[in-house]
């Protein structure tokens, strides 16, 4: 059998995505160059891999064994490539992170990567937690800054810090609630200003209100945590705002003013992903550390 690589990460994006079109997107072609190289694939395989139905495809029982080990075949090839560049050592270093961590951690974390040479050739992927782990499963990533524990035995996480929460809204919104800030499950729900569905931050701050997205009458759906920011620096809602961006984004919107919850403070945990193949030391053990650092200059700041 002579399959090729080529031919693996498109039958591997034909199955993720189910549709050939949406396939041929992901991977950056044509459709119809995309169903060559599948059609090539099943003549090595001696079988279909894909079942097509009007709405797109579905794997047969060979390509689902076939994506079980075209997805090994992928995280050694990942491994292999990373080997040879070795991160940290002056080669690429291909670094996710979540943009509610990004613009916060990285304007400290870089002259530290820069200065111990893990970051010389940095290039850095900022998307939601879904499409980081995809990527770094798939061997796009090195590692990855997420605020959700893996839920895959493939991917490996290390702690970083504890990331608290503040309540964070207008002054006069702010002042309305007294002395005290309510703790985070009396909040009116009406009130609350959320992430677009699929940030995990707007998800971590219905979690510790004990609601669901439909609780929350005032959800404007927010890009952006900057965004977010602004609205509520004018008055339009309450928000939960990440320690860490809370010096940034309090310069940022003039008028945003922040309270601490009382104790236990709601909070996330940031955490540093790898490939569970990928060993722990040398640069990834560097590249903690030193997030750990400029997290710490941030939040004391």
């Amino acid at each position: 059998m002579n399959l090729t690589l080529r031919q693996l990460r498109y039958f591997l994006a034909l199955a993720e995505q189910g549709h050939f079109t949406r396939a041929a997107e992901m991977m950056h072609v044509t459709q119809p160059a995309l169903s060559m190289q599948i059609r090539a694939l099943e003549d090595e395989v001696g079988n279909p891999v894909v079942e097509r139905t009007p709405s797109g495809v579905v794997l047969t029982p060979q390509g689902r064994a076939l994506e079980l080990h075209a997805r090994r075949v992928m995280a050694a090839m990942a491994g292999l490539d990373q080997a040879m560049r070795q991160p940290g050592r002056g080669g690429r270093l291909m670094l996710g992170m979540i943009p509610t961590v990004a613009p916060y951690l990285l304007p400290e974390a870089l002259p530290i990567l820069r200065a111990r040479d893990i970051g010389r050739d940095l290039h850095l992927r900022e998307a939601q937690t879904d499409r980081l782990i995809e990527e770094l499963s798939q061997g796009r990533l090195d590692a990855a800054v997420v605020a959700t524990p893996p839920d895959s035995d493939e991917l490996a996480a290390v702690p970083l810090f504890t990331d608290p929460f503040l309540l964070a809204g207008s002054q006069d919104r702010i002042a309305r609630l007294g002395t005290l800030c309510p703790e985070p499950r009396d909040l009116d729900p009406g009130q609350l200003l959320l992430l677009d569905e699929g940030h995990c931050l707007g998800d971590q701050a219905l979690e510790v209100c004990g609601l669901g997205r439909r609780s929350a009458r005032l959800d404007l759906g927010a890009a952006s945590l900057p965004t977010l920011c602004r609205l509520a620096a004018q008055g339009m809602g309450l928000t939960f705002l990440p320690r860490l961006a809370a010096h940034q984004e309090c310069a940022a919107a003039p008028g945003l003013v922040t309270v601490a919850f009382p104790d236990p403070q709601p909070c996330r945990e940031v955490l540093l992903l790898r490939r569970a193949t990928t060993p722990a030391g040398g640069w990834f053990d560097d590249l903690a550390g030193i997030l750990v650092q400029a997290a710490e200059r941030v939040m004391a700041g």
